[in-house]
């Protein structure tokens, strides 16, 4: 566990990672699901390459060594069974068996995935009991594969198993926390959490993302929960091009109203950086200050409502350059860390024209405070 501190860890941020998890391969796909005859090989956006720069960045900012830094085991089948069946695992491990594949929908995979997948889910699982029983303040978990689109039985987006859903339903199944608010603001709809907590009233989902990304089929503002779980689903899907006033916008409006009148025991952030400018997946135009604000107003919020217990768990966010400079603004900021690293593209982010908030945007913003007060 190298960079661990001692003395009064409860007060510290943790940070979770693995190697194992840079290992996982995609194949050489580029942008697309799979390859295809007239798609000459690339690295697959998915790939290792941001999220071991961003650790590479902790490490030569001297950040990390402000950080607790552990490397927790794999999760275990018992865990993964709280959200997956065990046919889908089953197949997982057959696929794997056999070479590699697909696990759903655009979930490609190959040697090691399972490995990795599990070694994943074993980081925000770690993370989130360190947090619930208050060994650290908060943390942040470099999870590859990401989990967020994976569903009970399939893969879906890149993510093979629900890293989020396997780490909440554990810690809620052995009395480690109570009522538990995810926020994802990957620019993709965080369908996974969505679907694994849709009729739980004791599990607060919202996401913010572009509208009409992926998938296709979910990430409406209708989608409200089910049964004893209705009005504990929030989606807000901006159009594309909202920027850095639209998300604040939202956020002010009502992401932290709607967090705080929930007053969950602990918040997790689905912790993707696709809605940067820079990113080849998604349309939105943040910058890294923008992560670094919406980090603090979110445990800003955590202090007031769940004693600061905030885990953030990384999902999305393909711009190898970029994704280094937004994720250490963001563990800069969960860390209350003085160690900035100068992003030579901040500002002129935020110059680009319609960053701020469009008429549109507000319409559309303040129709889904005024359906949520209503419900």
């Amino acid at each position: 566990m190298s960079g661990q501190q001692p003395a009064s860890s409860g007060e510290q941020t943790g940070f979770f990672w693995h190697e194992r998890c840079f290992w996982h391969d995609p194949g050489a796909i580029g942008v697309f699901s799979s390859p295809g005859a007239f798609l000459q090989p690339q690295p697959a956006s998915e790939s290792a390459e941001s999220k071991r720069r961003l650790k590479n960045l902790l490490e030569v900012s001297g950040l990390i060594d402000e950080l607790v830094v552990e490397k927790p085991a794999p999760a275990s089948r018992v865990d993964l069974e709280r959200f997956h069946t065990a046919a889908y695992l089953d197949a997982l491990t057959a696929g794997e068996q056999a070479g590699g594949g697909d696990a759903g929908d655009c979930a490609p995979f190959g040697p090691g995935s399972e490995a990795a997948a599990y070694q994943s889910a074993g980081l925000a699982v770690a993370a989130v009991d360190a947090v619930a029983c208050g060994r650290l303040r908060n943390a942040y978990a470099l999870c590859r594969p990401p989990g967020h689109h994976a569903e009970s039985g399939r893969g879906r987006g890149f993510c093979l198993l629900g890293n989020i859903p396997v780490a909440v339903k554990r810690a809620r199944a052995l009395g480690k926390i109570g009522r538990v608010a995810i926020l994802d603001w990957d620019v993709h709809h965080g369908n996974g959490q969505q679907d694994a907590f849709y009729d739980d009233p004791e599990v607060f989902t919202v996401s913010i993302h572009q509208a009409g990304n992926f998938p296709l089929d979910s990430g409406f503002v209708e989608e409200r929960g089910r049964g004893e779980g209705h009005g504990t689903n929030l989606n807000l899907p901006l159009p594309p091009g909202a920027g850095i006033e639209a998300y604040r916008y939202a956020f002010e409006r009502l992401i932290v109203p709607a967090l705080e009148a929930f007053a969950p025991q602990m918040i997790v952030i689905a912790c993707g950086y696709d809605a940067c400018a820079k990113d080849p997946l998604g349309k939105m135009l943040l910058n890294s200050s923008a992560f670094a604000d919406m980090t603090a107003q979110i445990k800003a919020l955590s202090e007031r409502v769940c004693e600061g217990r905030l885990v953030m768990i990384h999902e999305g966010g393909y711009s190898e350059g970029y994704v280094p400079l937004c994720g250490h603004a963001v563990l800069a900021a969960l860390a209350a860390s003085e160690i900035k690293v100068p992003d030579p593209q901040d500002a002129e982010i935020a110059a680009w024209a319609y960053q701020d908030l469009q008429p549109h945007q507000r319409e559309l913003i303040d129709g889904w405070v005024r359906d949520w007060r209503e419900t």
